[in-house]
């Protein structure tokens, strides 16, 4: 019996099936819930060391697998403190599943919240009190002293809210060194020259990057950043990739991510 043979084009097209095949799976059940930790070493005028966590875009709708590793992970490090920039909950998500989330980090500086477009679209209600039940501090156009001489400005956000800069940075030293949180990273161009490191959120990362083209898609508010480390007038904006996902639950060439920035003095 002759075994029939595949022609060069059904050949072609067999491997395409089997690559999309391969896409798919990493894009729906890998790489959103493999989460990747960065380290990142920031020299400031500070006069003791300490880390960061910076989690973004967590987008929690269920307490599940990823929910789980990110606690685990952030906990195994043990930060200093752990700053959330916006999007804690997500499309569909519930703000008591936030809680059970956020309330399991314990840093010795404390947890820090800004909102997000999502939390400007489905308000808590009362968000200090909300955050405030659970040992987490909440920043809305304001600053606190972290430590020594680092203080901590939390905006809110660009794309959904209406951040006050004015405001967020009025009763900071002019001497201090200024870290400033918000989500959407087109405030940049608004704080730059104002403090030392931005930590912001919102893109992604773009999500879905096909290879040699990038992003599919970036939200509004993003500007012209995707991910990583940006520097103008002096001052460090590190964009985060986020955790969770937003509208459609994939990532590809994306994973999401958890920062920790190691802030060392500079002498």
């Amino acid at each position: 019996m002759r075994i029939p043979t595949l022609s060069r084009r059904a050949k072609i097209w067999l491997v395409l099936v089997l690559i999309g095949i391969l896409v798919l799976i990493d894009a729906l059940a890998i790489e959103p819930y493999w989460i990747q930790v960065t380290h990142h070493h920031l020299p400031l005028r500070v006069n003791q060391p300490l880390v960061i966590a910076h989690l973004s875009d967590l987008h929690i709708r269920s307490f599940g697998w990823r929910e789980a590793k990110l606690v685990e992970l952030v906990n195994r490090e043990k930060p200093d403190v752990v700053v959330v920039t916006g999007d804690a909950t997500g499309d569909g998500g519930s703000h008591e599943t936030t809680r059970q989330v956020l309330r399991q980090f314990h840093p010795r500086l404390g947890v820090w919240v800004v909102r997000g477009n999502w939390e400007c679209w489905r308000p808590i209600g009362n968000e200090r009190a909300f955050y405030e039940s659970f040992g987490a501090q909440y920043l809305y156009n304001q600053a606190r002293p972290l430590q020594d001489n680092l203080w901590i400005i939390g905006l809110d956000d660009e794309y959904a809210g209406a951040p006050d800069v004015s405001r967020g940075f009025a009763d900071v030293p002019s001497t201090a060194v200024k870290l400033a949180l918000f989500h959407s990273p087109s405030l940049f161009d608004r704080v730059k020259g104002k403090c030392d490191v931005v930590l912001a959120g919102h893109t992604h990362g773009g999500q879905v990057c096909l290879p040699f083209y990038g992003p599919l898609w970036l939200p509004r508010g993003s500007g012209r950043f995707l991910a990583g480390w940006y520097r103008e007038n002096g001052t460090s904006m590190y964009v985060s990739r986020g955790v969770g996902t937003s509208l459609f639950p994939i990532r590809f060439n994306c994973r999401p991510e958890v920062a920790f920035i190691h802030v060392v003095p500079s002498g």
